[in-house]
């Protein structure tokens, strides 16, 4: 009742901010539009993000935003400080690199090196971020509290540009009250937009497995010890062994790499396996991977021979606080409309803003990016993967509009 109250009131006061935020962000949106384009075109892999970083870095000089650079590789923090600066600091981040995939689109901004390309679109949150920026920096004379702007490095691999920007003290000095962020959803139309309170994206875990036997010809079976049968056994004895955890909440256990090189008639030596454990719930992650290297020293000792399996600790669970994000939820409903506004299901992929989630209160959203009628509808993590340029526009002017209304609303969630 609270919440709804102070919604009211904001919504009441906020009106001339909404035709603002809009007007300014219409006034810049070629430039958003040249931006996004600019970073699709030189896309870079994780901890090589050199050419973005001083591409982002211009674009906040030019603009005479403060900024330092440097941050886990090569991650920009800016600082727009408003009326009352230490009142509330409101966290914004974007991820900017990009993906191992040859771009099959043809388009006059695609990527320009060989097997590299934002098919993840967060050369879209980047100029998003940028765009953000530019409108807050115009408005900061009649806002009160500072914005901090966290331009992420290596999102997509191992340990992560947010885990390495967190340890680097960015939450700090000054601290952040509330975090927000998007992300691109080609499941939706552009113009919608989706929410989640709560739990949304999964723990990830990466998993490797080498079993070392005793290779030889198939047909003398009492002198070889066969890998592949120890790696058969063990993908069944784990995957049997962690069902029986009990769990109200969805995992994932997959194995989708085996290999071992022999022949109809050559065992062999060895046997590599790849798989994946996801989960929405860190007591049964910790469960489920002392189960794992259990059955692997059983399977060990019962055929006498090597067996090593490396747990590689991915990105913990995305949980939105719920306060804040059905605050910013019910906001998008009259920034936007109220059909313009879904919910999201749960999600077993992950994402490394689960490290931002995990120590400040935050609401990470997904914008639609599709149009059906230009056949742009292709899935992140694609070749032909694009967005409609609409939504670089409605992704500016919402998070703009988010910013400001939870600096005006100065309860800290």
């Amino acid at each position: 009742m609270v919440i709804f109250m102070i919604i009211t009131m904001l919504i009441m006061d906020n009106q001339d901010i909404k035709n603002q935020v809009k007007k300014i962000t219409k006034s810049i949106f070629k430039d958003i539009v040249k931006i996004r384009r600019w970073i699709h075109k030189h896309p870079e892999l994780s901890f090589k993000e050199k050419k973005t970083s001083e591409y982002i870095c211009k674009i906040l000089e030019q603009n005479n935003i403060q900024f330092q650079s440097g941050f886990a590789g090569y991650g920009v923090v800016a600082l727009i400080k408003c009326n009352n600066s230490n009142s509330q600091v409101i966290g914004l981040r974007a991820d900017m690199d990009a993906l191992p995939i040859q771009e099959k689109n043809n388009i006059d901004y695609k990527s320009i090196y060989d097997g590299v390309m934002h098919a993840c679109g967060h050369d879209v949150h980047t100029a998003i971020l940028l765009g953000t920026a530019i409108v807050l920096n115009r408005l900061k004379h009649n806002l009160k509290g500072t914005i901090k702007f966290i331009f992420q490095p290596a999102e997509e691999k191992l340990p992560g540009g947010a885990s390495l920007m967190i340890k680097e003290g960015i939450l700090l000095n000054p601290k952040i009250d509330k975090m927000l962020a998007l992300h691109v959803f080609p499941e939706f139309e552009v113009g919608k937009v989706g929410f989640r309170s709560g739990k949304y994206m999964a723990a990830c875990d990466e998993l490797y497995i080498s079993l070392i036997g005793k290779g030889g010809h198939a047909a003398l079976p009492d002198s070889v010890i066969n890998p592949i049968i120890m790696g058969a056994e063990l993908i069944l004895n784990v995957k049997s062994a962690v069902k029986k955890l009990p769990s109200d909440e969805q995992y994932i256990l997959e194995f989708g790499d085996f290999r071992a090189y022999g022949a109809s008639n050559v065992i062999p030596d060895e046997a590599n396996i790849k798989g994946t454990l996801r989960t929405l719930n860190e007591d049964f992650r910790e469960k489920a991977h002392s189960i794992i290297l259990n059955e692997a020293k059983k399977i060990q000792k019962k055929y006498n021979a090597t067996c090593s399996f490396d747990i590689k600790k991915g990105y913990p669970v995305l949980c939105n606080d719920k306060d804040l994000t059905d605050f910013c939820k019910r906001l998008s409903k009259f920034f936007l409309s109220s059909d313009s506004v879904k919910n999201l299901d749960i999600r077993m992929a992950s994402e490394d803003f689960s490290y931002f989630s995990q120590n400040v209160p935050s609401c990470f959203f997904r914008i639609g990016v599709a149009n059906s009628k230009k056949n742009i509808n292709h899935s992140v993590h694609t070749p032909y993967f694009n967005i409609d340029d609409k939504s670089l526009e409605i992704g500016v002017g919402l998070m703009s509009y988010l910013t400001i209304s939870n600096l005006l609303n100065q309860k800290k969630v």
